[in-house]
């Protein structure tokens, strides 16, 4: 009994150390010194007409060629979990199960090329999280749907060639650089390899950006064949990727006025960006740290333009941070940063003793403190809408006590006085934004608060305000439109807002804005210029016709002195026995010397041929 035991024990051990292999396949076992080795399968029986399921478990590679094989059922390999290499290749392939390659957790490589997939099961690439290169080269698929992408980021060796593809996602090339952002690596080892080449492409703009990575040099992308060729539109086909222009296709572009904006805390902020490409990008706003943005509008006034508004209401301090607005179309993407800082600090203070006010003994409190300037707020893009409350509280609440009658009179006594004390009130260095505000506080203390109220004049309802001290006698106003009139009035607190200082003022014109108007100056005169000459050279015409009439007759007379023979008094004169047969004699009368014009004739054909006295003399003059 104990001897069938260890027959038993050696059986299995030898048919683990030599399992068993396909009737079909040819199984090789590529071993080392030290006993340890990888096994690889070769199936490549014309008559096999399935795939294997009796594969040794410890197999490395396998590969079934050449083979009767239609179809790869569900979980075909899922007891391969030591299996790299996949190669199904130049069988009769046409259909791919989703759970096809369950279980392929050490995948390296699927080549799957030489079949009939029109379409592959994109998903099922998430069995297989260390696969690096896919071969689906020489099939008939006809399309890569977007849900594809995902699966595809980590392959390193992508071979579509010789299918049926017309277009591919626009997203899809935005998971490799340069188009992914991705600083670009000199390292070979880091190269993504694609073969697209011998397929019917449409070169629109859906493909844009492939065309643009052919016109690339010293790219991470490696495009196996750079001469692609364009099967679409009739007006490119048969055209190289690297000479194709497409129409209609431009990549977005976005513009802000403002790159940075400061607001006061608590104040509503509308942030503007647009964008300009074609077709007609879409725009979406993203903060830094990835929190949501809501808020948001956008429209499109017309074709390839489209702008956006977010707004920010009663902003705090942890609504301050980068804001990006981001245009895309199927050309590519851009974006726009604006950085948004919330002013004010949150700082301990102790105030001086004052006679009670009815909110209890003087103790020690947390004061909000505004900024001393104001922010500088782009038009169109940032609209700041400060809140009338600046103080912000922390003592204690306690109950309110009634002051006495001489306490009452003189807060009310120092109210109505505090007006009365600003005085001189004036505007210096003005800009075409900014201007500063002086004043002379006599009589108040240096630490008393005061309020700058400005607008634009006549417009109540867009009114600013800046937060300072009595002392600091002068204040910096900023953000201000050029050309326009501004009032400014200057509130003590506690006071009569109808006895507050005011001034009226005006900013300089942006010396900037005058730059096409002395542009449109100097090309009116430069055409003026022109049409004035050909004015006078038009004159000028005219007067030299005129006077070209009164010179005919003389012109006439002119010309007959100069004229060597009248053609209309040309007579004939005898001719002599001497004379040469090839000549022939003509004069005129004239007040001149008799003169001789001679005839001779050009050619053989045309000599004259004196045949008697009485025929007809030829000749050519």
């Amino acid at each position: 009994m104990r001897r069938l035991l260890y027959v038993h024990v050696f059986l299995c051990c030898l048919s683990m150390a030599r399992p068993f292999c396909p009737s079909q396949c040819t199984c090789v076992f590529h071993g080392r010194t030290d006993g340890t080795g990888t096994r690889s399968v070769l199936c490549n029986d014309p008559d096999m007409s399935d795939i294997p399921v009796n594969v040794p478990v410890d197999t490395i590679k396998l590969r079934v060629e050449k083979t009767a094989v239609r179809r790869i059922p569900t979980e075909a390999f899922y007891y391969l979990v030591d299996l790299r290499y996949l190669w199904i290749t130049y069988n009769s392939i046409t259909s791919v199960d989703t759970g096809s390659f369950y279980n392929l957790k050490v995948l390296h490589e699927l080549r799957l090329d030489g079949n009939m997939i029109s379409m592959f099961p994109w998903e099922s690439l998430k069995e297989m999280p260390r696969l690096r290169t896919l071969d689906l080269h020489n099939n008939r698929l006809t399309s890569v749907p977007t849900e594809a992408i995902p699966y595809l980021l980590n392959i390193t060796y992508l071979d579509l060639s010789s299918n049926k593809l017309a277009t591919l996602p626009s997203d899809l090339m935005d998971i490799w650089p340069p188009f992914n952002g991705a600083p670009i690596s000199t390292n070979a080892s880091q190269k993504i390899v694609l073969g697209l080449q011998d397929n019917p492409w449409f070169c629109d703009c859906k493909i844009s950006k492939l065309i643009e990575l052919s016109k690339m040099a010293d790219t991470p992308v490696v495009l196996m064949d750079l001469f692609l060729t364009c099967g679409g539109p009739e007006n490119l086909a048969g055209v190289l990727f690297q000479r194709a222009e497409l129409d209609n296709c431009v990549k977005p572009s976005v513009m802000t006025s403002a790159t940075k904006i400061t607001s006061p805390l608590g104040s509503n902020v509308l942030l503007r960006c647009d964008a300009t490409g074609f077709p007609t990008p879409t725009l979406y706003w993203a903060k830094s740290d990835g929190s949501p943005v809501n808020n948001t509008v956008q429209e499109s006034p017309g074709e390839g333009i489209r702008w956006s508004i977010m707004s920010l209401h009663g902003i705090l301090y942890k609504d301050a941070g980068d804001y990006s607005c981001k245009a895309k179309n199927v050309a590519g993407n851009a974006d726009a940063t604006i950085s948004i800082s919330v002013a004010g600090t949150i700082s301990t203070t102790i105030p001086p003793l004052r006679p009670s006010t009815g909110t209890g003994p003087t103790s020690q409190g947390t004061t909000f403190t505004p900024p001393t300037d104001s922010p500088n707020l782009p038009l169109l893009t940032s609209t700041v809408l400060p809140r009338t409350s600046t103080t912000l509280s922390a003592v204690p609440k306690k109950p309110k006590t009634t002051p006495s009658n001489g306490l009452q009179k003189d807060e009310k006594s120092k109210k109505s006085d505090a007006s009365k004390s600003v005085k001189d009130l004036r505007i210096v260095e003005e800009t075409s934004d900014s201007a500063v505000l002086l004043w002379a506080a006599d009589g108040l203390p240096n630490d008393a608060p005061l309020t700058v109220v400005y607008s634009p004049y006549g417009e109540d309802d867009v009114k600013r305000t800046e937060e300072t001290n009595a002392g600091s006698g002068k204040i910096l106003l900023e953000g201000l439109s050029s050309g326009m009139r501004y009032s400014v009035c200057l509130i003590a607190k506690g006071s009569d807002s109808g006895k507050d200082p005011c001034i009226d003022f005006y900013t300089l014109d942006n010396v900037e804005d005058s730059g096409p108007n002395q542009l449109f100056i100097i090309i009116s005169g430069i055409a003026c210029a022109l049409v004035l000459s050909l004015i006078a050279l038009l004159i000028y015409k005219i007067l030299a016709l005129y006077c070209k009439g009164h010179n005919t007759a003389s012109d006439e007379e002119e010309l007959e002195k100069d004229s060597y023979v009248k053609f209309e008094t040309i007579s004939m004169k005898q001719r002599t026995l001497t004379s040469h047969p090839t000549e022939l004699w003509a004069r005129r009368a004239t007040h001149e010397s008799e003169r001789m014009l001679l005839c001779s004739r050009s050619s053989i054909d045309s000599q004259m041929t004196y045949k008697s006295d009485s025929s007809r003399s030829e000749y050519l003059c």
